[in-house]
């Protein structure tokens, strides 16, 4: 089984830098039946942490199942907002960048 860490770990393998110059973002990852992951994209650089983050600009909730088929693919991002499986607390606008930070 794939965990809510791999699947974090992969989104960083895949992780856009050119995307990323010049931002200072945190991404949040509550995951309703795993672990929390935060991460924290500056200048250019992806860093990956367990937990919770003190300030993030955007907290995704979701369970583990979401998370991996969103980052596989399968699933869109705004068809699991839709249909409720995805929750955004925060700058909801950063959500939709996501998609560019880390292109599947």
């Amino acid at each position: 089984m794939t965990t809510v860490a791999d699947i974090v770990q992969n989104m960083k393998s895949k992780f856009n830098a050119g995307a990323a110059a010049g931002l200072d973002l945190v991404f949040q990852f509550n995951i309703e039946d795993g672990e929390n992951h935060y991460l924290v994209v500056k200048d250019g650089t992806c860093d990956v942490h367990q937990g919770d983050a003190p300030n993030p600009n955007v907290t995704l909730i979701m369970d583990s199942e979401t998370l991996k088929g969103i980052t596989s693919g399968e699933t869109d991002g705004m068809q699991a907002f839709m249909a409720g499986k995805l929750r955004a607390e925060g700058d909801m606008m950063l959500a939709m960048k996501l998609g560019e930070l880390f292109p599947v």
